[in-house]
């Protein structure tokens, strides 16, 4: 069901805005500092942050200076951030969200999510290290229970963090999730697109009051491992014939098409009119016929899965033999 405002309300309580900038990927020159700065000037009241993205530091300097200027205050922003795979020990929980409210200047999140839910082993010569590998070249890997992490996110102080949620688990991940903490996560943030509507897992999420947030929502054009011949949703001819119906632009589409599944959604860019057009989607209505037709584009394609090139030459999910990879299961 379409959103009747700018925000939603989250099991907790709190009000989420639906459309918020993403961080990732971006970093270079100062990039993320104007994006955030740009992003509030134009509107924007929730920013979507990550500690493996490298860039928290970046993003706080951002915030600080549009706090400053008075373009906002601090209650007005929603900001996310998310632990990362080698901290998923519970006693490692509470520091990395010390360190993230550090590094973003910031005395408490209005949401804290585990960003996966596989987790790798800690490089004890080296802690500050995300990605220790093995001689393989692939992580080395950690069997931690998701429902470990998630159970020790929701016992983190409530005046550090608001709400806690999760990203990328599956159906049953969630299950165990929510009956080892005894609460169900606020938030789940999954790729969707029309390219990937996830719908089976959105559906199941929205129906025990877990609200879904989409990454990616424009299909994640720049990721790293992207190639030449990879399907390219912004330029599917039924959303440019959409977007020029309506005189907007393909992405704007993309950012609607989510809005009007109750799916909130945190496009990433760096260019100032790209941000500001990004926002401008809350006066653009999509008729039942287009949303049909954008929902009938379906690949079941994934673009953000990690992947690495095999002995064969193919190209394979880099961590699906990890105990706890969530897609080995239909959703």
């Amino acid at each position: 069901m379409a959103f009747t405002g700018k925000t939603v309300k989250l099991s907790t309580g709190y009000e989420m805005p639906i459309v918020g900038l993403g961080t990732w990927q971006s970093g270079k020159d100062g990039e993320v500092q104007k994006a955030v700065v740009t992003a509030l000037e134009k509107g924007y009241r929730h920013i979507d942050c990550a500690a493996v993205y490298g860039n928290e530091k970046e993003v706080g300097e951002g915030l600080a200076e549009a706090f400053s200027k008075g373009v906002c205050k601090r209650e007005d922003v929603f900001v996310v951030s998310k632990i990362w795979n080698t901290f998923h020990e519970p006693e490692d929980v509470l520091p990395q969200l010390k360190k993230s409210l550090k590094d973003l200047q910031l005395e408490y999140l209005d949401l804290y999510l585990v960003h996966w839910p596989i987790a790798f082993q800690k490089d004890k010569e080296n802690p500050t290290n995300m990605f220790p590998k093995a001689p393989s070249g692939l992580p080395v890997y950690a069997d931690i229970s998701p429902s470990v992490t998630f159970k020790a996110m929701t016992e983190l102080p409530k005046d550090l963090v608001r709400s806690v949620g999760v990203s990328n688990y599956n159906k049953r991940q969630i299950e165990e999730a929510t009956a080892a903490a005894g609460v169900a996560p606020a938030v789940i943030q999954i790729e969707s697109h029309p390219y990937f509507l996830n719908d089976k897992l959105i559906t199941f999420a929205l129906s025990k009051g877990i609200q879904v947030t989409a990454y990616s929502p424009l299909g994640a054009p720049a990721r790293p491992w992207v190639k030449a011949d990879d399907p390219v949703v912004l330029k599917d001819p039924v959303v440019l014939a959409i977007a020029d119906k309506h005189k907007v632009s393909a992405g704007q589409v993309l950012i609607r098409f989510q809005l009007e599944r109750g799916v909130t959604c945190i496009p990433k860019s760096g260019n100032p009119d790209r941000i500001a057009q990004n926002f401008d989607v809350m006066n653009l209505k999509l008729s039942d016929d287009e949303v049909k037709q954008l929902k009938a584009l379906n690949k079941d394609y994934r673009a953000c899965v990690p992947s690495i090139t095999n002995d064969e030459g193919k190209t394979v999910p880099r961590d699906a033999s990890h105990p706890h990879f969530p897609w080995n299961e239909e959703y």
